[in-house]
This record gives C-alpha cells, structure tokens and sequence, in this order.
C-alpha cells in the first residue's frame, strides 16, 4: 500500500500571507486583463500598490543589455566598482562621507533590511502606520520586535518622548529604531531638526536606526530633505535602492551604507548570510546599476521630472481626498503615497457593519466602489484606526512623462489639467471614494 505523506510548514509559515499590496494589484491586473478581453466595462483603481509607473531610464536599460555578458558570479557584498559607486553617489546627493567598505549590495532592499534583522543583536522599533513590509519579514525570520504607536497630532511622525519611553523601558537592550524619510505610507519628511530631536534620544540609549530611505530622491523640494545618517552618523544604517527614483523595481538591487566607526566585522557577517542564502546578487545587473548610480545627465534629469510628476500626481490625491466631507489627509512631501484618514466617520462606518480597521479596505474594494487601498494590519495600524494608505501610481507613466516634457505645468491650474488627462484612473477613483462616503452618510 502507497504511504501518503502529510507535508507540513513550520507554524510561523503558516501564519504568513501574500502582501496586501501585491495579492491587491495581482487581482486587479488581472481583473484588468479579463475585461479587456470580454469587453466588460468594470473598473478597479488600484491605490493599494506602490511602484513606480515610469518607464527603466533608457541609460539604464542599455546598461543592462551590455552587461548581460558577464554571467560569473559576483562578490556577495557587490563588485568593488558598484560599492565605490554608491559611496560617491551618497556623497554628491546627502553629503554623506562613506567608504566602499562600509556599503553592501543586496536583491533589492527588502533583503538588505531581511539581512541588517538576522545579523543585527538588536531589538526593532516599527513606528505605527508603517511600510507592508518591515513586521513579515520579522515574523519570518522569528524576531519579536516593539511598535511606536500613531501619532495624529504630529502627522504621524515620531514623538522623541514615545521613543524615550519605549528604550527606557529596557535600558541595557539594544534596540534599532526603524525610521523611513520621506515616509510610506503618510508622504512626511522629516525635517533635519526633527531628525536631530530622534538621534539625540538614540545616543542616549545606544540604539541604532534603520534609515529607509529609499524615496530619499522623490522628495519634492529636494533641497529639504536630510539624510538620517547626516545627524547620527555612527549609529545608522541607511538603505536605498534602484526601485523608486529610477523605477527599476524588477531589477532587485538595493543598497546599505553602514554606520561610521561600526565594527569592522560586520559587513563580513552580512556578507556570509547574503553568500549562505543567494551566493551574490545578479551581476549583469550589478554591472547596470554601477552607471544607473555613476554622475549621469540623463538619469539626473529622469530623477528631477519623475519627481515632479510624483509631487504634482499625490498632492492633487491628497487635497481631492481631504475636500471629501469627514476624511482628512496627510499631505506628501515626498515618495507617492498618503494617508487618508476615515476616523471623523467612525460611528457611520459602524453602522456600515465596518467594526475594525481591516474592513475599511475591503468595503472600498467591493462593489460598486472598487477601490483597492492598504489599512488596518497591512499597515500596521490597531484594529480602532480607520485610516488607508493611498499610492498615487495608477495611470500611464510613459505617457504622463512625454506629456510633461511636451507641456511642462507652470501653474496650479496646469497642474490640475496635467491630473486629469494623465491619470483619469485616478481622478475618477476619488469620485468612487466621495460616493462611499456619501453612501455610508445613507446608513441609519
């Protein structure tokens, strides 16, 4: 008789699901597809994930094509010309002075920060709402980790006293203080003397920071923004990648600029777990990525106009959102979200059989109002919280580019003109927003 084996997963495993935002934007393309084959007339707006609608900079993609010849393998911290690279890039765009020996390549910057959490002896703190992704990657890896909670008032920026009190609570740990600038999913920028209010408080404690700042080069006003690592230099690690500003998510390269004065095994440390799981990151696209963070005239104007078609698209969604009678809204300096938040509306949505924060998104998403937005868990908000993160990335962004290069917006109204005919998706997912509002103002 066969024996018929039960196959199991470990039970942190099981506990794991798809990320909201791609099982989101998985379903909606291909609800997308479908239609477009049956000739249905349904439409989703997909404000739930994040990634930059932009064509790869041609300079870039050709950069690839050359170096599609090297097929050995790479060093597992990335090829000296790479690191040398990006210490020079961190140094012209954030002034940062780091040594080539101090950065580490990795496939993309989700495993750089999967990596800094195995190798680091260091206890997280995740600021509430945050990124998707910084608490599965914990929970996979088996790390328990500290939250920070939300702070409205502030704009959902950190109270240096909330973190006071959370170190103070365990002094003789050592802890590493997740900060993300410009922030996904609220679009806040922190401003340097904010930051300095954040290190002092870190130095207190000896606890590391995390700096994800991979929309570092997304920020509006470029020249506001600072870099975490300009404050606290011995005690942060920055991430950056390829993803955002050069829209080349699917080539998986991120970066880390290790602290100054950090020990000097510990790069070897990541290193060893980056060889154990992957060996080395691709090195056709480590040899791409050497011109995309080289000086370079055209991906330096692509970074500036993909910046201010980011800054045009989610200020226009955030003040649409905020003019919705009972929703407030955060408004973005940087990167392409904001959080539109549902709590004035809290008894209607009650009424509305919502009871929890997890459910705001799925009454959105469901007929007839189709709109796929992040809260509740995915963002890690507490259950009471009726807030959803909002991307602002749905529409045509090779064509949004051409039109912004032919009739550049000069004026507030140019701007408005410049929404409507680039991302009609998106303005007329705002409509779907004010009638859901408008239909739960119906409820008794």
């Amino acid at each position: 008789m066969e024996q018929v084996f039960a196959l199991r997963t470990e039970p942190h495993i099981d506990a794991l699901t798809m990320p909201e935002n791609l099982r989101i934007g998985q379903m909606i393309a291909r609800q997308r597809r479908a239609c477009s084959l049956a000739g249905c007339n349904e439409r989703y707006y997909n404000f739930a994930l994040g990634q930059s609608p932009f064509p790869v900079p041609p300079a870039l993609a050709k950069a690839l094509a050359q170096g599609a010849v090297h097929g050995e393998y790479a060093e597992a911290a990335g090829i000296e010309p790479l690191r040398t690279a990006v210490a020079a890039f961190y140094r012209r765009h954030f002034g940062l002075v780091a040594d080539p020996d101090r950065v580490f390549v990795g496939n993309g910057t989700k495993e750089v920060i999967s990596i800094l959490f195995s190798s680091l002896d260091a206890v997280p703190i995740i600021p509430s709402p945050s990124w998707v992704g910084y608490a599965p990657i914990l929970n996979l890896i088996g790390r328990p980790y500290l939250t920070l909670p939300p702070e409205r008032e502030r704009g959902y920026r950190i109270d240096p006293e909330a973190l006071r009190a959370v170190l103070a609570a365990d002094p003789d740990r050592r802890h590493i203080l997740v900060l993300n600038n410009p922030n996904n999913p609220t679009g806040a920028l922190y401003s340097r003397s904010e930051l300095e209010e954040i290190a002092a408080v870190c130095r207190e404690y000896g606890c590391l920071v995390l700096a994800d700042e991979i929309y570092a080069l997304t920020t509006y006003t470029f020249e506001h923004f600072t870099s975490m690592a300009a404050v606290y230099p011995e005690g942060t690690f920055v991430t950056g990648g390829l993803s955002k500003d050069r829209s080349a998510a699917g080539y998986r390269l991120g970066v880390c600029v290790l602290p100054e004065g950090g020990p000097e095994d510990l790069i070897a440390e990541m290193t060893a777990v980056a060889a154990t799981i992957y060996t080395a990151v691709s090195t056709p696209v480590q040899v791409a990525a050497v011109t995309a963070y080289s000086p370079n005239l055209e991906i330096e104007e692509y970074i500036r106009t993909i910046r201010a078609i980011h800054g045009i698209m989610c200020r226009y969604m955030s003040r649409a959102f905020a003019m919705i009678e009972g929703v407030a809204a955060t408004k973005p300096e940087g990167g392409f979200y904001f959080l539109a938040d549902f709590n004035a509306l809290t008894d209607r949505l009650g009424r509305a059989d919502i009871a929890e924060a997890n459910g705001l998104s799925a009454a959105l998403l469901a007929h007839p109002y189709h709109v796929a937005t992040l809260s509740g868990d995915a963002i890690m908000l507490p259950r009471d919280h009726f807030a959803a993160r909002i991307a602002c990335v749905d529409y045509d962004g090779a064509a949004a580019l051409d039109l912004y290069r032919r009739e550049r917006p000069m004026t507030s109204l140019d701007e408005v003109a410049f929404v409507n005919e680039a991302a009609p998706d998106m303005v007329a997912g705002v409509t779907a927003v004010r009638k859901f509002v408008g239909d739960l103002k119906k409820k008794r």
